[in-house]
């Protein structure tokens, strides 16, 4: 099964990296977040990549060439300008007509893909999304009139459940996405949902996003454990 990357946003929120190159070619201690993500998913038995290209996409194109790997890896411009919807419709196209696994070129997260796949062939979906709880960025703060009840880190009740990526799409998603310009977040999905198309797998493990410098600092701490936490358990 192939592995569909999200790679050609500009990155604009972490513009001190992204004015030279993409943001999935940010290096986290020795290696791009890009080799990290697909490392999660080789690890897990899972070794061919469609990386959808197009901010600086050149970038991407010339580290592959030399990436010393057994991993097999296409590199697609999909343009500089096109959305995230526009981006899976090319790759999905360019696959035919197969299931495939999608995320995003700048989180990481151990998620075990043989569960998600279980989550989305039980609940027989066009498309299966993998739910996570965001790590806090700022201290919650509760209160009773003007009295602070509660300050510190954010608790597993108190959370929401977001979109982490790492999805589990058919080939007919392809009927639910709008032309090129259109955000994948912000199109296919509420249609998928309003056809009851969309399930969910549940990550309570290590998520976290590089969408910030200190997050990308956060990461690359990490990288140094001797298995990183979005490795652990894979």
């Amino acid at each position: 099964m192939k592995v569909i990357i999200l790679a050609g946003g500009y990155g604009t929120r972490l513009s001190e990296e992204t004015s030279n190159k993409p943001k999935p070619m940010v290096l986290i201690d020795k290696y791009p977040i890009i080799w990290h993500i697909m490392n999660i998913f080789a690890r897990q038995g899972f070794q061919e990549f469609v990386i959808a290209s197009g901010y600086k996409g050149e970038i991407i194109h010339d580290w592959v060439k030399k990436l010393n790997t057994d991993w097999k890896i296409s590199v697609l411009d999909t343009g500089q300008d096109t959305q995230t919807g526009g981006r899976i419709a090319q790759c999905l196209n360019y696959v035919g007509n197969e299931r495939i696994l999608a995320t995003y070129g700048d989180c990481l997260g151990n998620i075990d893909i043989q569960k998600l796949l279980e989550t989305h062939e039980r609940e027989n979906k066009i498309a299966t999304l993998t739910g996570v709880l965001p790590p806090a960025r700022f201290g919650v703060l509760k209160f009773e009139e003007n009295t602070v009840t509660h300050f510190g880190e954010k608790r597993i009740e108190d959370a929401s459940w977001i979109n982490g990526g790492f999805f589990v799409l058919e080939p007919t998603v392809l009927d639910f996405i709008d032309g090129m310009n259109e955000p994948f977040e912000t199109g296919a999905l509420p249609r998928l949902v309003a056809n009851r198309e969309l399930s969910v797998h549940l990550h309570k493990d290590f998520w976290q996003p590089m969408d910030t410098l200190h997050e990308k600092n956060e990461l690359a701490s990490l990288a140094l454990n001797d298995v990183p936490p979005w490795l652990n358990g894979l």
